[in-house]
């Protein structure tokens, strides 16, 4: 059993510097954890200290049901995948999967047959005998990753493996590894800023933000039901718009009015019991781009409908990215690509009101 535990987990640098702030964690077996969020956030640090390469402030760490703090890294039984990939130029392939396995003196033929299981795996049989300088990113990440697999760890740490990989291969890569997770049925834990990777690769997602965890989910809660407005910014992609205003009744209906006063729309019947004693205060309107639709009939409907100008459009094939210019704000719009908004136009959308989130001002916490 490989379950990683931390408890009221700090970091504290020399300068009084907090990089994690009293980390609560529970890694179950064989599980798939993500860390994401911005630079600085704490996410490689709590990665580091898992791994023994950073030293614990206070709280504890616990592997397979052992404390271990003052365990060093060669004995927690992990292994970490870098981010530079970390392989000896000098040496094959081969010889870099090997040379952990070599350094503890196990036997030749087990190591032969550790490195030629891992390779196959991988498909990189074919390049055991080539140096580093001889390969591409993918296969030296590839080689990075399987020189992890050769150890036979009871915990793996992926410290942004595939960011020094171009679009196409980090795409290819991501699914590679989640493949192998199925296949190795390892506990996982990966540090990524990319939220697109969080969302596909992990069965739950731990966000972090300023040395904290804000939320710990799977990645449909986290996208449908955000803890605060910085969640729901951080996940998705196109990030979900943010207008400021403020809840206003009328005529036994709430309304959403933005600063600016161009901006009024309806509540829907399904958050009107939770925002209603929240009427004459200051509110964030959380809109995601998918959740705004074309007016077909080019015809503003009260309370549902944005008629704004065209900024920007972006053709992504199957469907468009639109920017309209709204109060002074520019708000981003994924539509069917069977339009052809033209730019410096008016336009029309409606908005599923049903399905847009409402933070407080003040608190940044989600109300609905």
């Amino acid at each position: 059993m490989a379950r990683v535990e931390l408890k009221k987990v700090r970091k504290v640098y020399p300068g009084g510097v907090e990089a994690v702030k009293g980390a609560d964690l529970v890694i179950e077996d064989k599980e798939f954890v993500v860390l994401v969020g911005p630079s600085g956030c704490g996410k490689s640090t709590t990665l580091r200290m898992i791994a023994g390469l950073e030293e614990v402030t206070e709280g504890e760490i616990y592997i397979d049901g052992k404390i271990v703090n003052d365990v060093p890294p060669k004995n927690r039984d992990i292994a970490m995948v870098f981010q530079n990939y970390a392989l000896y130029p000098h040496m094959t392939v081969y010889k870099n999967m090997a040379f952990g396995l070599i350094l503890r003196k196990y036997p030749k033929k087990e190591i032969l047959a550790r490195v030629q299981a891992a390779a196959e795996i991988l498909g990189i049989q074919d390049l055991l005998d080539r140096k580093p300088k001889a390969l591409s990113g993918g296969q030296r990440q590839r080689v990075a990753v399987g020189r992890a697999i050769v150890r036979q760890p009871k915990v793996f740490l992926f410290d942004e493996p595939l960011s020094n990989l171009d679009a196409k291969l980090r795409v290819q890569m991501r699914a590679e590894i989640s493949k192998l997770h199925t296949r190795l049925q390892s506990t996982m834990i990966y540090v990524t800023h990319d939220q697109v990777e969080a969302m596909t690769m992990g069965d739950r997602i731990v966000v972090m933000l300023d040395g904290d965890i804000i939320q710990v989910a799977d990645p449909l809660t986290l996208y449908n039901k955000p803890v605060n407005k910085f969640v729901a910014g951080f996940i998705g992609s196109p990030p979900m718009n943010m207008i400021d205003g403020q809840l206003t009744g009328q005529n036994g209906a709430l309304h959403f009015r933005d600063d600016s006063g161009q901006l009024d729309l309806a509540v829907a019947a399904a958050h009107r019991e939770v925002l209603e004693s929240y009427v004459g205060k200051r509110v964030t309107l959380g809109i995601r781009p998918e959740d705004v639709h074309e007016n077909l009939n080019h015809t503003p409907v009260p309370g549902l409908s944005i008629t704004a100008n065209v900024e920007v459009v972006e053709p992504m094939g199957s469907e468009i990215y639109l920017y309209i210019g709204v109060g002074g704000k520019s708000l981003t719009a994924r539509i069917k690509s069977e339009s052809e908004p033209k730019v410096n136009k008016p336009f029309v959308i409606d908005v599923v009101m049903e399905k847009v989130h409402f933070f407080d001002a003040a608190t940044e916490k989600t109300l609905v």
